[in-house]
């Protein structure tokens, strides 16, 4: 930790949140003709790519600052009168569970701005693509830092429009249906959602997060605490998404384009998990432990029914898109989350924030992979890439063939990556859940989510085999992919080091997140008293 005056750390946290806003309009402007370079286009992703920057550094900037012995204790805050006849309040603030989800934020939005720099996918306007991104930027860094009940619903509405435009404008096949199926889904749980954060805010008389974590439901009834988790937990389960309420994200990830994928497997998806830890298990804890076992249960078929579902895709004949394939294996991932989550203990939901950022890190790397994949090849579907004799990435392209394999390993939760610690430690919370919870029912989950895991390593190995294996010379009758193929180019490598660095980091020395996280989930847990 570098000592940082608070008035500092409350306006890096500022700048964080509210920056992205100030480069969106800045985007939308004609650029200075010293600034211009070969085209407007290429100045205009130059400032994309300078603003998730500037917003990346102010983000680790922030954690160097960061108070490590007190993580259960909010930091950076501000808190300043907004709407007094509602006490609402700008009240913005970090603690060891939201700051390593703004630092993973702040770092997939500057990758995905510096790859569209290089790679921008075709559609209307590069201006405003960048413009689109950064708002979405903001809403969503917003949605970690914000701790007022009203602010968050804003923060969580703000994300959709621009990537209900990125999906619908710069997106492949299907993007018109998908983009509406992902607005029409996330509207509608969203509608939902703000009735249960008023019901809480009404009847407790006040919308301040942190207040309501403190007092830990005890102004509420059990009666208000049931309705309030039932309607806002169906707004987070979609946005998760959790099994049945998933079948948007299927769509919406084969239609995206590339970066698109990257930031709603990445940062949209934990926005919804992040609500059940924030507000859910401390302000209506009572509530969340009726609901409790229903969450397990719908978990542990998600997890099943993810897996099954890419199994069922990566078979071949069955025409799978690998896309889509990454999509349903982030239903069985989350499904590791909420169980954690659902067991109410400090492991599980340790291991639900664990596999929160190991999520975000591995399938962010995997849908770069697959963009640039389909960018080589024209073409996503695992028959066509397989062929006769395999897409043959070893032979053709060793290095993009090896990183594919590295990913897909990470992502089935091999020991010593980092998508391990939070699917054991989610386990390990199901095994003993808290007090209260049917302890058979919870090991049921377990052990289908063990099963689960068995399923996640079939069919990403098969995966691997189909893709990065085969004969490189072989003569492919109709084949549409170039027999030399071009392996990893430097931007790409600027791109994707960093989410293998880092997930090679949280894998071997966990301590670095879980020293964050713990703390202020026992606190949570505790209702603010320990």
């Amino acid at each position: 930790m570098i000592d940082i005056s608070p008035s500092v750390m409350q306006f890096l946290l500022a700048f964080v949140v509210a920056g992205p806003l100030v480069g969106a309009v800045a985007a939308l402007l004609p650029a200075p003709p010293g600034l211009k370079g070969k085209s407007p286009e290429q100045a205009v992703l130059r400032h994309g790519v300078t603003v998730t920057g500037a917003i990346l550094v102010a983000a680790v900037v922030l954690a160097v600052g960061f108070d490590h012995d007190a993580p259960s204790r909010f930091q950076a805050t501000t808190d300043i009168s907004w709407i007094q006849a509602l006490n609402v309040r700008i009240h913005l603030g970090i603690d060891g569970i939201s700051l390593p989800l703004l630092l993973m934020t702040a770092l997939l939005f500057f990758l995905c701005a510096l790859y569209s720099y290089f790679k921008l996918p075709a559609g209307p306007s590069a201006k405003a693509f960048v413009a689109l991104l950064l708002v979405l930027e903001s809403g969503t860094l917003a949605t970690f830092a914000v701790l007022d009940l009203l602010l968050f619903f804003l923060a969580f509405e703000m994300v959709l429009i621009p990537m209900y435009f990125l999906i619908a404008r710069w997106g492949g096949a299907q993007r018109q249906a998908a983009a509406w199926k992902f607005i029409l889904y996330t509207l509608l749980g969203s509608v939902v959602m703000l009735l249960g954060l008023l019901l809480i805010g009404l009847q407790s008389g006040t919308f301040d997060m942190v207040a309501l974590a403190s007092d830990n439901g005890r102004e509420l009834s059990h009666t208000t605490q049931v309705l309030a988790v039932l309607a806002i937990g169906i707004g987070l389960a979609v946005k998760t998404p959790m099994w049945p309420l998933h079948s948007w994200l299927p769509d919406a990830h084969t239609a995206a384009p590339t970066v698109g994928s990257v930031l709603l497997a990445g940062v949209l998806l934990k926005m919804g998990t992040y609500g059940f830890v924030r507000i859910l298990l401390p302000a209506t804890p009572d509530g969340m432990a009726t609901f409790a076992p229903y969450l397990g249960a719908f978990a542990a078929v998600g997890i099943v029914y993810g897996s099954l579902a890419c199994l069922a895709l990566a078979r071949k004949g069955n025409k799978g898109d690998l896309k889509r394939l990454i999509a349903y294996s982030s239903v069985g991932h989350m499904g590791f989350v909420l169980l954690g989550i659902a067991s109410m203990t400090p492991t599980g939901v340790n291991g639900a924030l664990f596999a929160n950022v190991a999520h975000g890190l591995i399938t962010g790397l995997l849908f770069f992979l697959v963009g640039a994949l389909k960018d080589r090849y024209g073409t996503a579907d695992l028959d066509t890439l397989a062929g006769a004799t395999g897409a043959a990435l070893y032979g053709r392209a060793p290095r993009f063939g090896a990183l594919l394999a590295f990913a897909a390993i990470a992502s089935l939760g091999l020991p010593g990556l980092a998508g391990f610690w939070g699917e054991m430690l989610a386990l390990f919370g199901a095994f003993d859940p808290a007090e209260g919870l049917s302890r058979p029912a919870f090991l049921t989950y377990m052990s289908i989510g063990a099963f689960g895991t068995l399923l996640t390593a079939a069919y990403l190995l098969i995966v691997v085999r189909r893709v990065c294996m085969g004969d490189p010379k072989a003569a492919r009758e109709g084949a549409a992919a170039p027999v030399v193929l071009a392996d990893i180019q430097r931007y790409e490598y600027a791109a994707w080091s960093p989410l293998v660095a880092l997930t090679l980091l949280a894998g071997l020395w966990p301590a670095v997140l879980l020293g964050l996280t713990d703390p202020a989930v026992q606190k949570l847990l505790a209702g603010g008293n320990s």
